[in-house]
Order: structure tokens, then sequence, then C-alpha cells
């Protein structure tokens, strides 16, 4: 998992002039694109206005750009979070491993 999350933040071009690096920002821009077709020429499709369903793509692009962006940034702060709390775990085991304050060795109290 760690090879994934360096692979994911080595950036990528944007219109060929855009080092985009932020993290989810390559995702989200291509889950856009396609939420963009695909509101654009269903709403062509439905209607056969052009001008229209330019602003209804363009919506579109916006709206799933957006949202694929937040739900990706706020799935990597709960990965963070767990990560953290794994670590802070497998280091309270290894300080307290062997001491009285081990809850592996602790025997529970008889009433």
């Amino acid at each position: 998992m760690a090879g994934e999350e360096e692979g994911s933040e080595k950036g990528f071009r944007l219109l060929g002039i855009l080092d985009v690096q932020t993290p989810c920002a390559r995702e989200a821009v291509l889950h856009g694109a396609g939420g963009s077709i695909i509101a654009g020429l269903l709403h062509f499709l439905a209607t056969s206005r052009v001008r229209r369903s330019f602003d209804v793509g363009f919506a579109g692009f916006m709206l799933t750009t957006l949202g694929s962006w937040s739900y990706c940034r706020a799935s990597r702060a709960w990965m963070r979070a767990q990560q953290r709390a794994v670590k802070e775990g497998m280091k309270n085991k290894v300080i307290y491993q062997g001491t009285s304050y081990d809850p592996e060795t602790q025997t529970p109290p008889r009433p």
C-alpha cells in the first residue's frame, strides 16, 4: 500500500501546462470529464439544445470533479487516522510488553 500512496502523489500535467501535485486531483479531473460527457450527451439527446447541453455538461464536470475530490480527500484522511491509531497501538504494545501494564498478561479481578 505504501507504494501506491507514493505513486499517486507524483502529479500530472493538466492541459499540457499546469503541473498538478495535489493528491486525488488526477482522478477527480478524470471523473469530472466522464461526468461532463455523460451529462451533456444525455441532455442533448433529451432536448436537442446544443448551448444548454454544453452548460449542463460543464455543470456536470464541476459537480463530479468536486464530489470525487471531496470523497477521495475524506477517505485519505480516514485512512491516515486509522494508520496513526494502528501505529500508536503497536508502539504501546512494544513499550508495555512484559510489564505489569501489559493488557495481555493482566488477569481479570475475581469477585
